[in-house]
């Protein structure tokens, strides 16, 4: 392989090995302005496409450690990558691809696993990940906030009793 070759297959293999998740899409029938405006989109969840021959990307996969999916890298081909969570990118990828009718994901992967196209469907349904904690934390909590209540009811019950008593005797007779 001549040198120009080695060092885009070297550089790719780099890519692929620091994003925690990989997408490869269809990009065939796509214009120019519709490749920038998937990219536009892209960029400010940390993530970015690139066009690559199949040839590159099996190679660089190979040597990245992802499974063997050479049969589905067939045609014209372009490579999601990023640095932060799959999620957002595969909600734009899936709007995308709505609004244009183009950019068909060919194969995804998430931590070097294999996903389909509905897999991604799915996690494009996911709310955002702040949210997913959030609702995990409030999952998490909820026993203890029900212990404090059950434990903090009996001194409040004992309040209450002491008040109505007091309230009675302070008020005047009928």
């Amino acid at each position: 392989m001549r040198a120009e070759k080695a060092s885009i297959v070297l550089d790719l293999s780099e890519k692929l090995k620091r994003s925690p998740f990989v997408l490869v899409t269809d990009y065939q029938r796509m214009k120019v302005a519709d490749f920038s405006e998937l990219r536009n989109r892209l960029v400010p969840i940390g993530a970015e496409v690139h066009v690559v021959k199949n040839n590159f990307l099996k190679r660089a996969m190979a040597d990245s450690g992802f499974p063997h999916v050479g049969d589905q890298l067939v045609g014209q081909t372009a490579v999601v990558t990023g640095e932060k969570d799959v999620a957002p990118v595969a909600k734009i990828f899936k709007t995308f691809a709505t609004e244009f009718k183009i950019a068909a994901l060919k194969v995804g992967f998430v931590d070097r696993a294999v996903l389909s196209a509905a897999d991604l469907d799915t996690l494009a349904e996911l709310p955002p990940r702040e949210t997913l904690q959030a609702q995990l934390l409030g999952l998490l909590l909820s026993p203890a906030t029900r212990l404090v209540r059950l434990l903090n009811e009996p001194g409040a019950a004992f309040a209450r009793l002491l008040k109505a008593k007091a309230e009675k005797e302070g008020a005047p007779a009928t």
